[in-house]
This record gives structure tokens, C-alpha cells and sequence, in this order.
């Protein structure tokens, strides 16, 4: 399956539903690269103002301190898995 980041696929409240009932030891990061301390204290960061989608800002903010690293961390793993070259 691709996806284009441009136009990404509506997802349904109940798809939502099927995935927020998903326990974390079902999921499978095996094809993830760990991201250690070292990487992000590395990492150059900027300073941007961005908008988010309420509900996903709220659940990144419910997993606890750190929300924006995590972030940073979804959209690095969309950027190395589908930038060119």
C-alpha cells in the first residue's frame, strides 16, 4: 500500500475505535530503528508553529511528558520511510 502524504485516507470513527483498542505489546515495532538518547540529543531541532487535529494532540498529550518528542518521532519515521534517494 503507498500513501500520499498529500492526500491521506479518511479514517472512520469506527476504524479509530479498532485502533485505540489496540494494547501496545500487539503491536509490532520490529521494523522501527531505535531511536536512543544519543539520536535526539544530536537531532537539530527549529522552532515552528504548526496545527494539529485536537483529538491527536490530546492522546499524544495523554501518553505524559515528552508529547512533542514523540511527535517529532511519528513524523521522522514518515519522513526516513518515504523521502527519495
Amino acid at each position: 500500500m503507498t500513501l500520499d502524504p498529500d492526500q491521506p485516507p479518511k479514517i472512520s470513527r469506527q476504524d479509530l475505535a479498532r485502533i485505540d483498542a489496540i494494547k501496545d505489546e500487539e503491536i509490532d515495532y520490529s521494523d522501527i530503528p531505535e531511536l536512543d538518547d544519543d539520536f535526539f540529543a544530536k537531532a537539530r531541532k527549529e522552532s515552528v508553529t504548526a496545527r494539529f487535529d485536537a483529538d491527536m494532540v490530546a492522546w499524544f498529550k495523554a501518553q505524559g511528558k515528552g508529547y512533542q518528542t514523540r511527535m517529532n518521532a511519528v513524523l521522522r519515521a514518515f519522513y526516513e520511510r518515504h523521502r527519495g534517494g
